[in-house]
């Protein structure tokens, strides 16, 4: 049930936002140059590793300019990507994710495999044995500002509970913190 609801809600959402896609993509590509899509390694489901897409919100070589994680005022982050961020649209591209299998629209935020030394070998385990999703329990509670810790905790709580019905109320969720700008 919960595949149906991914493609179905994947399909249902590219189709709406589609001029949103567009439109993101022309702001990209106007702001600075290089790619409109933003492609990096995660670790999905079983540890299986997989690319997973985002719209840009960064200057092309920010990896070689600053820390794996950004900040609240990072310059890496182009003009348009600070709006993608404040509004979850640089997610959209994930949509793709979901209807490959790759990703669910709710589950743990898929890690890079670096990330992976913030866990125990159990907690590693546990964690990956649902799909990452676009959103999760984390981003429905903390949005950005969850530390490493409380994500790990929200995220192995989530594989714990996950249901249909709990898949229902994080996206309500989520969308309440994106609505009232919860977080960052």
């Amino acid at each position: 049930m919960k595949r149906l609801f991914d493609i179905s809600a994947a399909l249902v959402s590219l189709v709406i936002f589609a001029p949103v896609l567009v439109i993101v993509a022309v702001l990209i590509r106007l702001d600075t140059p290089g790619p409109v899509v933003f492609r990096q390694k995660r670790v999905g489901l079983n540890g299986k590793a997989f690319e997973i897409l985002k719209f840009r919100s960064m200057v092309t070589d920010a990896a070689t300019r600053g820390p794996h994680f950004t900040s609240a005022n990072d310059p890496r982050i182009t003009r348009v990507g600070a709006l993608l961020r404040r509004t979850s649209l640089d997610e959209l591209p994930q949509l793709i994710n979901v209807l490959t299998g790759d990703m669910s629209v709710v589950g743990p935020r898929p890690n890079v495999p670096a990330q992976r030394a913030e866990y125990t070998s159990a907690e590693w385990g546990q964690r990956n044995k649902v799909r990452p999703g676009i959103t999760g329990l984390a981003q429905a509670t903390k949005r950005s500002t969850a530390t490493p810790e409380e994500r790990t905790r929200l995220d192995l709580e989530y594989v714990e509970k996950s249901s249909f019905l709990f898949d229902i109320k994080i996206i309500l969720m989520t969308i309440k913190q994106i609505a009232t700008r919860g977080g960052n």
